[in-house]
């Protein structure tokens, strides 16, 4: 969206919610020229767990036993 100077400073509170509601960016133009930029900000995602769950075959370490001789051996430069 584009508007002009004038238009942003009658129209200012409804420029800023606009761009937050629709996710476009409003350019606010001397003339032809355009001179600055409402951005939304971007929405937080929610944060997911498991995005990877039935992608990942085999078995993983249980990393709360205790490690084997021989792998303690080798973590230990052995």
């Amino acid at each position: 969206m584009k508007v002009t100077i004038e238009q942003a400073q009658s129209d200012l509170a409804r420029l800023i919610e606009e761009a937050a509601e629709t996710g476009q960016d409003v350019t606010i133009a001397d003339g032809d020229r355009p001179v600055a930029t409402i951005v939304p900000w971007p929405k937080k995602r929610k944060f997911q767990l498991g995005i990877l769950k039935d992608q990942l075959k085999g078995d993983a370490p249980d990393f709360l036993e205790p490690m084997s001789e021989e792998e303690l051996r080798l973590w230990e430069g052995g």
